[in-house]
C-alpha cells in the first residue's frame, strides 16, 4: 500500500477515498479510528487515504484534482468567514 492523500479532516480524507473508488481504484484510510484520541488537535500526520501499488499512478491524478478542489474550498471558506467578520460585527 502506498499513501496517496495526506488529509486533514476525516472529511477530506472520505472525500477522496469516495473518489478514487468511484474510479475503482481501492483505497483504504489509515488513521481513521485514531481521531478519536486525537480530539481537537490537527488530525493531519494521523489520517492518510492509502491505495494498492499498482494503483498508484493512476490515483495520483485524481487526488491532485480532488486536492486543488479542496484548496479553493478552503480558501471561498476563509474569505466568507471574512466577509462576515467585517459586515456583522460580534
Amino acid at each position: 500500500m502506498r499513501i496517496a492523500y495526506h488529509a486533514e479532516s476525516l472529511i477530506d480524507a472520505h472525500l477522496v477515498k469516495n473518489a478514487l473508488e468511484q474510479a475503482e481504484i481501492p483505497a483504504f484510510i489509515a488513521g481513521e479510528f485514531l481521531t478519536g484520541a486525537v480530539g481537537q488537535l490537527p488530525a493531519r500526520d494521523f489520517l492518510a487515504v492509502m491505495v494498492p501499488e499498482a494503483a498508484a499512478e493512476a490515483a495520483e491524478a485524481i487526488v491532485r484534482v480532488i486536492d486543488g478542489q479542496l484548496a479553493e474550498a478552503r480558501i471561498a471558506a476563509a474569505s466568507d468567514d471574512d466577509f462576515g467578520a467585517a459586515t456583522f460585527p460580534a
